[in-house]
């Protein structure tokens, strides 16, 4: 899945590009300063600070890579040439969970972008799938690990 398209929010796509200038530009600085620092200590045999400091360097390398690639086969949705009336991605939806009368904002995001603690979840998941296309007053039903739930859709905001 190297060359697969990946698809993103402008929002998402800002997010990706600020967090790879802070990775190339700031921490990895800051993690060659730790590695000089380690490598004074002495014996790379037992020392903890410069192996510590070269696992993050792994991490931080392949997350580069892995934020290079997305950016790469990125398609950003462009918020202004949808049709407000009905769910796409970039769109921020409203919904009732008909079982408990409980309101929920979620934004339909593309799979990179997807954080549940943020309230975007990913236009493939059960539920993104589900709104896709819709419009306010449609029901749709999701099938969770609990069950089947019922959502009324009250309200499409467009992200613009």
């Amino acid at each position: 899945m190297p060359n697969e398209e990946v698809i993103l929010t402008a929002e998402g796509l800002a997010q990706l590009e600020a967090e790879l200038d802070d990775l190339k530009y700031v921490k990895r600085k800051e993690l060659a300063e730790r590695i000089k620092i380690a490598l004074s200590y002495g014996d790379l045999r037992e020392n903890s600070e410069y192996h510590s400091a070269k696992e993050d360097q792994a991490f931080m390398e392949t997350r580069i890579l892995t934020i290079e690639r997305i950016l790469r086969n990125a398609r950003v949705v462009d918020a202004n040439n949808m049709d407000s009336s009905v769910v796409n991605i970039g769109s921020t939806v409203v919904l009732n969970d008909v079982e408990f009368a409980e309101k929920i904002d979620y934004q339909i995001v593309g799979s990179e972008e997807a954080n549940v603690a943020e309230n975007k979840i990913s236009y493939e998941s059960p539920l993104g799938k589900a709104l896709i296309g819709k419009k306010v007053g449609d029901v749709v039903q999701v099938d969770a690990p609990a069950g089947m739930v019922e959502y009324e859709l009250l309200e499409i905001k467009s992200k613009l």
